[in-house]
């Protein structure tokens, strides 16, 4: 029963995906009927030489009757045939391959876009390597198919239809042995295809595993090698690579079969043919040159059910490679503003959190009836505990996720009212983590400001106290670095993204461990230009380096999700608490 369910469900799937294709082809849906009428050009002509063929043996059997000039006009007839169907066949495949590469970018750039806007939940929950893999793997599995589907599947159909004309007009009988035995092909080749398509999913979901596996690995190399972890990775890579060798194994057993399978068929078709023509010629049904034009056409008529057998093999995998990508676009993406959102013009920096609950895992509370007040150009520091909550708080205020209960305000509006890109234009961020595209240095600092002059953007540097060693660089701001800033050291990355900050200065800050990956020298110059940044600002900062956060206007003491204390930094030394005990650990003596 559970079987059964399974097979319907895989072919529910398999309709759904393919209709989903279709959509995709429709908007060139001219360049498929262009490419259809050279299809059948092709095929005419293709079929019509087979002819031409009989009569030139019949011009040539019996002793002394061979008829030259009759022969001679068959051959230049052929030639011409096979000249025009060359030209023919070229533009079909190149139509062909425009229509399969302009829907293969389509859907590309579908995917990518689609990305964009996913939530952080789903973005988080799955591997980037799997990611990667159904805009770059899966797309291309399917681009192969969906290439072998245009240029086999239609000349294939339309080769077989004009076979059986043709031999119709040559002898009906026999063309009716032909006709009845074919659809048991069909029935080989549906039953294994079923088998496949199960497969192939399967492969395309181990392969995306392996490359999120590979991925994670690969940026993590450094720490792997420095625990000695190598031989566990190789053991779990080797796990999901034998995983992935099973189900490609499989998938090719059941679609190597079908090829053989169907020659059987046909060669026992060709072989009836053959036997019912030459009983054919004997009782004069038939000339010896009709029979020669039969068995061409009989050839002619298996070989396309031969190509389309292995087209089908074929597009399960990109049936299974597309159903992938398809589920990806489909993800839900982030609710889009509502149409009486307002844009936030001149915000103040009045922040507010009243009784804001959170929880990234249902059951498993994280920020539970939170409330703050930040006023306009506070200093606002966020202290506690790994795991309590801190960034947490700041991907509420950027809108990276939806609070589950309670309202953030700013300056009176909730921010469900306002549009999300002047919402999170309002605020500059600085993260631990830091991040830089594989561009120049000048194109990183004006990430956020592309129409920044020259000056605008040496002087943000200046003040971030970066310009100096970009200076140094080969290429001084034109320097282009490489994925990741693999060419730069953690410090220096830092640096340039607090340089694009500094450059954009937006109205509210938002700081989350900012100066983590700074030296101690370099800690205090970054901390006078962020003084300047900061003043007039509402900034939140998050730190672990309590020194850092004195002149804080106030601090808020995060535990379990909770604000346990909230002051400045001497009000809550005197309090002696949760926030005194942490500050002390960190100087006191050893």
């Amino acid at each position: 029963m559970q079987k059964h369910k399974n097979r319907q469900d895989n072919k529910t799937d398999r309709h759904a995906v393919l209709r989903r294709i279709l959509a995709c082809i429709r908007p060139y849906r001219a360049l498929v009927v262009l490419s259809l009428l050279l299809s059948v050009a092709t095929v005419v002509l293709t079929l019509y030489i087979p002819i031409l063929t009989g009569h030139g043996v019949d011009k040539i059997i019996g002793k002394e009757n061979v008829n030259f000039r009759g022969l001679v006009s068959i051959i230049i007839t052929i030639l011409i045939c096979i000249a025009v169907t060359a030209v023919c066949q070229w533009f079909m495949n190149h139509i062909n391959n425009k229509i399969t590469y302009r829907i293969v970018k389509d859907l590309r750039v579908r995917a990518f876009s689609h990305l964009q806007v996913l939530p952080l939940s789903y973005v988080d929950s799955h591997p980037s390597g799997d990611l990667i893999s159904r805009v770059i793997t899966d797309i291309d599995q399917f681009s192969d198919g969906l290439l072998l589907g245009f240029t086999q599947l239609f000349t294939g159909v339309i080769t077989i239809l004009g076979t059986i004309i043709f031999m119709l007009s040559i002898n009906p009988y026999i063309t009716l042995v032909v006709v009845v035995l074919s659809p048991l092909s069909f029935l080989v080749a549906n039953f294994i295809s079923k088998r496949t398509f199960t497969m192939f999913k399967m492969q395309s979901e181990a392969r995306g595993e392996l490359t999120g596996y590979t991925n994670e690995m690969l940026g993590g190399i450094k720490v792997v090698q420095a625990f000695g972890h190598q031989a566990e990775a190789q053991e779990t890579f080797e796990e999901i690579n034998e995983r992935l060798s099973g189900y490609s194994l499989r998938a090719t057993f059941f679609s190597s079969i079908t090829n053989p399978a169907t020659r059987f068929m046909y060669s026992a078709i060709y072989a009836g043919v053959a036997i019912a023509g030459c009983f054919a010629v004997i009782g004069g049904m038939l000339t010896v040159g009709q029979l020669s034009s039969f068995l061409s056409y009989t050839n002619q008529y298996t070989k396309p059910f031969n190509d389309i057998t292995g087209v089908i093999t074929e597009f399960q995998n990109s049936l299974a490679s597309a159903a992938r990508v398809f589920e990806l676009i489909d993800q839900p993406s982030i609710p889009e503003d509502n149409a009486s959102a307002v844009e936030l013009a001149d915000p103040k920096g009045q922040v507010t959190l009243q009784d804001v609950s959170f929880s990234y895992v249902r059951d498993t509370p994280l920020i539970e009836h939170l409330n703050l007040d930040a006023r306009p150009g506070h200093r606002i520091a966020i202290v506690g505990p790994t795991g309590c909550g801190k960034t947490t708080l700041i991907n509420l205020l950027m809108r990276f996720y939806e609070a589950d209960a309670g309202a953030i305000n700013i300056d009176g509006e909730n921010i469900c009212n306002i549009t999300t890109h002047s919402l999170r234009a309002a605020y500059g961020m600085v993260l631990q983590e830091t991040w830089l595209k594989a561009a120049s240095i000048r194109d990183n600092i004006a990430y956020g400001r592309p129409d920044a002059s020259e000056e605008e953007i040496v002087r943000a540097a200046k003040e971030a106290h970066a310009h100096s060693f970009i200076m140094r660089m080969p290429e001084a701001y034109d320097t282009v670095i490489a994925e990741g800033g693999s060419n730069l050291s953690q410090g220096q990355k830092q640096l340039l993204c607090i340089a694009r900050v500094m450059l954009c200065l937006p109205p509210m800050l938002i700081l989350d461990e900012a100066t983590s990956s700074i030296d101690t020298m370099t800690e205090i110059r970054i901390q006078k230009a962020f003084e300047k940044m900061m003043k007039g600002r509402t900034s939140f900062v998050v730190a672990h380096r309590l020194s850092t956060i004195k002149n804080a206007d106030m601090i808020l003491v995060m535990e379990k999700g909770h604000i346990i204390e909230q002051g400045s930094h001497d009000e809550l030394l005197k309090k002696g608490g949760f926030y005194a005990r942490l500050y002390n650990s960190q100087f006191s003596p050893v």
